[in-house]
């Protein structure tokens, strides 16, 4: 059975993606400075699922464009969203088979970097990017409120159907 930490992973995933709903690839584009333009915090997400769960967790690196163009600190692009939203399903994909293998024993352990223990213990991480994932589902609002979207999705959704509590 997958972990209950991994299913509100996935269910935080589709909250974003249900944040993007209706979003043309030109609204995508737009920055409100200083924040970067939503195709960017996509691209930005799938980085960050790339760096722990299929670099870190499998030793792949599928698309090394995403740590050039939008890793933490890198500089601000306005990508196209078809692209960001196509190397996100890839990256969640990849992360996907490490994710079900996930156990409250491998959420303790060390994360192993090119061969040497980190600071980080996978729970950690795995929470990180959780939170991660809201903080820029909420900014993406913000900048789909300022473009002058109307309808958006009222977070969270259906959490007590789709991600309930449950033990481990």
């Amino acid at each position: 059975m997958t972990h209950p930490l991994v299913d509100q992973l996935r269910f935080t995933r589709s909250e974003f993606k249900r944040c993007l709903k209706g979003l043309t690839p030109e609204d995508a584009a737009k920055r409100h400075l200083p924040m970067n333009c939503i195709a960017w915090n996509v691209g930005h997400l799938a980085w960050h699922e790339q760096r722990y769960f299929v670099t870190y967790a499998q030793d792949k690196i599928l698309m090394p464009e995403l740590n050039d163009l939008f890793s933490y600190g890198a500089p601000a692009c306005t990508p196209n969203l078809d692209d960001m939203l196509k190397a996100w399903k890839k990256m969640t994909k990849a992360a996907d088979p490490f994710l079900d293998s996930i156990t409250t024993e491998k959420l303790q352990s060390v994360v192993i970097k090119n061969g040497k223990p980190t600071k980080y213990i996978w729970g950690n991480l795995l929470q990180r990017i959780i939170y991660h994932y809201w903080y820029h589902t909420g900014e993406n609002a913000a900048i789909r409120q300022t473009l002058g979207h109307t309808d958006l999705p009222q977070f969270v959704g259906s959490i007590d159907s789709e991600a309930p509590y449950r033990s481990e």
